[in-house]
């Protein structure tokens, strides 16, 4: 066993030890150590917050170098949207914007959709940290081997980056930028909100913004509603829009939609018979893309008009989602109808037309809401897109009569009441001789009001509001939605006010409807934003009586039976009124059904006569055409 170790305090004495102590100066070793210990320490800790500052300034001065912004605008997105304006029916007619985009939810797009981007863009977007370096290293490698810039090995959230945050500059500076964005992107939003905006953000060709405008554009379809073939047709876009363009370049998009299913395929969200499937599946895509054009463009014009004035913000980054009582087939008609009755009257003129093309205007609304379904206010919106129909005021004519013969009524008259007509000749109190006309200068003496009104009399009129005053008919006729000024004579029972056919259409409702006036309405609702609805109200209120109301609508129908309108009937007509101005400046003419109410208006712009036309002629034919297939 080997011998135990000596202690050192065996080698001296406690004695010795208390002698050798007593003859040396009094230190202390331990203390000497720390002190020379906290020294350090202390030394140790000034080093460490110098460090942490020059750490911390050197960062704030990068950040400063490179101006990196915050994250509030991905925090708080809000892109600019389209405003989109639907018809009745729910199609949509037409968008405005800045950038042509709607904001959808990822929760509401096809399923296909976000798999088919990430197959396409960025395959492990949810694995990385904002950027993949093996991307970059791989796209780096073949930009050498090319000897060009071909890929760019951006990730999902490095486009997000750079579409939001960041300008277009393709320096190093910006590139440093972005990847320092993304990988505070990554950490502090989740996948799914990258996505989201990644989707509602990303430019895919034909001025379309994110993936709903897109669908709309390409496919006339939400993005809910988009299979699997479209999705990767969607997909293959944002590497470079215009090139693979579905539109212009079919076999090209065809094969980057192939490339898509594929690594959708080698990523496993579709099976490889899925692919097979869809590959050969043929592509529809929306070759009629709507716009406001010729068909809707004056009907829109309105629209725009009154939503600007609900709203009260622009129309082209307000995001609202108007709904409108627009009857597309029925606007279709109307143009049709407009067009015929134009050609006809260019027709003719034969040899006497001075060149200008004739114009026309069109309004036709429901006769118990006066909801306005269609509107045409010329013959060619891109020729001319002043709206006859609501801005341009032409004399009325006999289309006036109606509200004198509805005062007459409510004065005690009866449709079988009797009026002379005969040439009359009234000295007016400028001290002029007038001498008002009938249309064809024929007179028949003693008749009742019901064939005065029905072939149209003016001297039967005239002698009609000597007797009733004129006071009782212009209240009629602004209670009836006529707001403007009426002259205070008798050159009023002929139509001697100038109204739009907008106007004039919808007083008809109170004859129309039994003696309840509709104001026009075009706007069902308006979905703002923020989710906020705005529903337009118009007031109806009653104006004549239920059975005068009855006796002028017995009386208008005899006018299309008999009189002056017959070239409107249609089976189910209940009545209708033509108008002639002076010279024959102005066709109109103005009828209803149980269902509708329509107005035609006819004419040149630069009031010239029309020669031998006429509101029974012109005007009411055109009637006849829109109506007839209702």
């Amino acid at each position: 066993m080997p011998p135990a170790k000596k202690t050192p305090a065996a080698k001296t004495s406690p004695a010795k030890s208390t002698a050798r102590s007593s003859t040396r100066k009094p230190t202390s070793r331990r203390p000497a150590r720390r002190v020379y210990t906290e020294k350090h320490i202390y030394v140790l800790l000034c080093i460490i917050v110098l460090l942490q500052t020059l750490l911390l300034g050197g960062t704030l001065m990068v950040r400063q170098a490179l101006h990196l912004p915050n994250l509030a605008a991905i925090a708080h997105y809000q892109p600019p949207q389209a405003t989109i304006i639907y018809d009745s029916g729910g199609h949509i007619v037409d968008r405005m914007f800045t950038e042509n985009r709607t904001f959808v939810p990822l929760s509401q797009m096809s399923k296909y959709l976000a798999p088919a981007f990430i197959a396409a863009e960025d395959g492990a977007f949810f694995e990385h940290g904002g950027l993949d370096f093996f991307s970059m290293l791989r796209a780096l490698l073949n930009n050498l081997q090319s000897g060009r810039r071909g890929q760019g090995g951006s990730t999902i959230t490095q486009q997000v980056t750079k579409s939001i945050l960041l300008t277009p500059e393709k320096t190093w500076i910006r590139k440093i930028r972005e990847a320092i964005l993304a990988t505070r992107i990554d950490r502090e939003f989740s996948k799914a909100e990258i996505l989201q905006i990644y989707l509602n953000q990303i430019y895919l060709g034909e001025g379309a913004f994110g993936v709903e405008a897109a669908a709309q554009t390409y496919f006339g379809k939400s993005a809910a509603q988009l299979n699997l073939g479209e999705c990767a047709l969607l997909a293959g876009l944002p590497q470079a829009p215009s090139r693979y363009s579905l539109f212009d370049h079919e076999a090209r998009a065809a094969e980057r939609q192939r490339y898509v299913l594929n690594r959708m395929t080698a990523d496993g969200y579709i099976t490889p018979k899925q692919a097979r499937v869809v590959w050969a599946m043929p592509v529809h895509l929306n070759r009629h893309r709507q716009r406001a054009g010729e068909q809707n463009g004056y009907y829109l014009d309105e629209v725009k008009k009154q939503a600007r004035e609900l709203i009260g913000a622009p129309l082209q980054t307000s995001g609202a989602r108007i709904y409108t009582w627009l009857d597309s087939a029925l606007q279709k008609r109307a143009l049709q109808a407009v067009a015929q009755g134009i050609a006809g009257v260019k027709a003719r003129a034969g040899g006497g037309s001075t060149g200008k093309t004739p114009e026309a205007a069109l309004v036709a609304l429901e006769t118990k809401t006066g909801r306005v379904r269609a509107l045409i206010g010329g013959a060619s919106f891109a020729a001319s897109p002043f709206n006859r129909a609501t801005q341009a005021h032409r004399p009325a004519g006999s289309t006036f009569k109606p509200f004198l013969y509805a005062a007459a009524l409510k004065a005690g008259w009866r449709s079988d009441s009797r009026i002379l007509d005969a040439p009359l000749s009234i000295r007016g109190g400028n001290g002029r001789i007038w001498t008002p006309k009938n249309y064809n200068n024929k007179y028949l003496g003693e008749v009742t009001l019901l064939q005065a009104l029905t072939q149209s009399l003016n001297t039967a009129a005239v002698r009609l509001m000597r007797r009733v005053g004129w006071e009782e008919t212009v209240a009629i006729a602004t209670q009836a939605g006529i707001p403007v000024k009426m002259p205070q004579d008798l050159s009023l029972a002929l139509g001697a006010v100038d109204l739009s056919p907008l106007q004039l259409t919808s007083a008809y409702t109170i004859f129309a409807d039994h003696g309840i006036y509709h104001p026009p309405s075009f706007i069902s609702k308006i979905v703002l934003e923020d989710g906020r609805i705005i529903r337009p109200q118009g007031v109806s209120q009653r104006v004549l009586s239920k059975n005068i109301a009855a006796e002028m609508q017995g009386m208008l129908h005899n006018v299309v039976v008999h009189g002056t309108g017959n070239k409107a009937w249609i089976p189910g007509i209940l009545g209708g009124k033509t108008g002639t101005s002076d010279n024959s400046r102005d066709a109109w003419f103005v009828g209803f059904t149980r269902k509708m109410v329509a107005g035609v208006w006819i004419g040149y712009d630069y009031n010239q006569p029309m020669g031998h036309e006429s509101g029974g002629r012109t005007a009411a034919p055109v009637w006849h055409m829109l109506m007839k297939g209702d």
